[in-house]
């Protein structure tokens, strides 16, 4: 389990770095929380997937947790703060405010 468990946060360090380097602007908040939202999620999924499968297929478990460390990680991604876009609206306006401001 020791193994694993280093394998599971190199893993997640990984998986933070790699999204740091391949899309700074989408991760404003601090390289710490990306990376540490990385290695948490590698480690937690990991250890749990390792006892859900009573140990037997350790390369299932690491993969499982690189998947998992890589989609919670993408929760703090902020493209519509990136460098060079241009926020959109996510709500269209209210049809009658837009009809009172066409026939005005």
């Amino acid at each position: 389990m020791l193994v694993e468990s280093i394998a599971f946060a190199l893993v997640g360090l990984v998986v933070g770095a790699a999204a740091l380097l391949a899309l700074p602007a989408y991760f404003p908040a601090g390289r710490g929380l990306t990376l540490g939202t990385a290695l948490v999620s590698a480690l937690l999924s990991g250890v749990i997937t390792h006892f859900t499968l009573a140990g037997r297929y350790p390369a299932a478990s690491i993969g499982i947790a690189a998947v998992a460390s890589a989609l919670l990680t993408s929760v703090l991604a902020r493209p519509d703060l990136a460098a060079g876009r241009q926020p959109a609206h996510r709500h269209r306006p209210h049809r009658a405010a837009h009809r009172r401001q066409r026939h005005a």
